[in-house]
């Protein structure tokens, strides 16, 4: 309940306080709300070589406390707030615990106003901020149900710009952009090239890539342009650039998805390899600790077992590139026992066996498992579950295509995931990109491309020596 202490209750040196400690959720929120982005209170690298050499939180955060007591506490509900004078005294860092108090100094009865001595303190007891408020204390007595509160989640990008952090010493990754005739994927190659990921060979109709560029305002003239007839040519141009050498890493333009793979996996002239191409989104979801590895999404529509062992082979070998040292891989089913009318719980047993023969190396597989007790450490205690993949997976095998489409997308516009796509078990990379993704995620799909060469070229280079 909340209550109000009306003008005639209210004391010469009554008192009412509250305490609250600061976190980054905190300086967060209260900078979206304000709009006060001020980098002293977001950017540690800035704030380091500030005045304070720290992250500290808004002056007006304790202001807004000390409001919290006057609105809550005393006067409480029905208090109109006429006026406020502070003074900053020291900064509020990460983690500080403040208590502010308001303390009833005068009270004029002509228009029902009270004076407050208004202080912060922190855990230490020194003074933060003090002022004094100046109110119209409520009349009417007050007593009602406190209002109950929005949850609010704090969705931030950093799963993301890590991965981007990875590539910086890294040196950027010729690649064949196949048919960059729209705005969408031209600009998805340009951008990535200004973020020095990438450095584009454009292949394609000539006269259509510089009349999209000019349209909308791209600089296309660093970069080399392969000029081609139509799409198909620009595919088959593409792929043998890739299977040459001379690009490490195949981005997809504004051609169909099936036109593109059609000649990388021609059996002559395509980038096949021993392993069977497969297609992994990495998503940083807000509400799940590490990233997360979903396959196959994208290429293989109903993956038969023997296809899994290399599906989910290339997505631990990812996993590595990704610094995940031993990938746990949690193999979905609708149920996490096996049950000889569901196909993909017993494909889900056949994958743990030959992993434990080494059949599949360099992860921990478990499954069949429901994807809540694959994600959810909760869910698979009351269903009680021991694994050491249950709960806590790095990786997400899919039964088929669909299943794995719509737990991306759900994830991607229910939960406001982060993703980034590519297709590995090829010569190269395939960067396949989609009109609706942001920029965030086609830089975050090149950024798997430059780590994923960079993996291949250290390998070739040992396997040299």
């Amino acid at each position: 309940m909340i209550e109000n202490v009306t003008f005639e209750e209210i004391q010469i040196g009554q008192q009412a306080s509250l305490s609250r400690r600061l976190t980054m959720s905190d300086i967060e929120l209260f900078a979206t709300v304000s709009g006060d982005i001020n980098p002293a209170h977001l950017d540690e690298e800035y704030a380091a070589d500030s005045q304070f050499h720290k992250v500290i939180g808004h002056g007006m955060w304790s202001g807004s406390l000390i409001s919290a007591v006057l609105g809550t506490l005393l006067p409480g509900p029905g208090t109109i707030y006429m006026g406020q004078d502070l003074r900053f005294k020291r900064p509020v860092g990460l983690g500080d615990v403040i208590t502010v108090t308001v303390t009833a100094k005068e009270k004029h009865a002509e228009k029902n106003i009270v004076v407050f001595d208004c202080v912060a303190r922190n855990q230490d007891g020194k003074e933060v901020v003090s002022g004094l408020a100046e109110v119209i204390a409520p009349t009417r007595k007050v007593r009602r149900a406190a209002h109950e509160l929005p949850q609010v989640q704090v969705i931030r990008h950093d799963g993301h710009d890590e991965l981007l952090g990875k590539t910086e010493t890294l040196p950027p990754v010729p690649t064949a952009v196949v048919h960059p005739c729209d705005e969408s994927s031209l600009k998805g190659a340009v951008e990535a090239a200004e973020a020095n990921l990438i450095d584009p060979v454009l292949i394609g109709p000539a006269s259509k890539i510089k009349s999209v560029a000019e349209a909308h305002g791209l600089d296309i003239s660093r970069y080399r342009i392969v000029d081609v007839a139509h799409s198909h040519a620009s595919a088959e141009t593409g792929v043998r650039l890739a299977r040459s050498g001379e690009c490490e890493a195949v981005m997809k333009g504004s051609l169909h998805t099936d036109e593109l793979m059609a000649e990388v996996v021609r059996k002559e002239t395509g980038l096949r390899t021993g392993r069977r191409l497969s297609h992994v989104f990495v998503m940083n979801v807000p509400t799940y600790p590490r990233t997360l590895l979903i396959t196959d999404a994208a290429i293989n529509i109903y993956p038969t077992l023997e296809d899994k062992v290399d599906i989910v082979q290339n997505a631990i070998d990812l996993a590595k590139v990704l610094g995940v040292e031993t990938p746990r891989v949690a193999i979905l089913s609708a149920v996490e026992t096996v049950n000889p009318k569901i196909a993909s719980t017993l494909e889900a047993a056949a994958l743990c066996k030959m992993a434990d023969r080494g059949q599949i190396k360099g992860g921990i597989l478990d499954g069949p498992l429901a994807f809540d007790n694959a994600i959810s450490l909760e869910a698979a205690r009351t269903k009680g579950i021991v694994s050491e993949v249950a709960g806590q997976a790095d990786i997400l095998l899919v039964p088929d295509l669909e299943a794995g489409n719509m737990l991306a997308k759900q994830l991607s516009f229910l939960a406001n995931s982060d993703a980034a796509g590519i297709v590995l078990g090829a010569r190269v990379p395939i960067i396949l990109t989609s009109r609706a993704d942001n920029v965030r995620t086609r830089l975050a799909s090149c950024a798997v491309a430059v780590l994923a060469a960079a993996a291949r070229r250290r390998g070739a280079a040992a396997a040299a020596e």
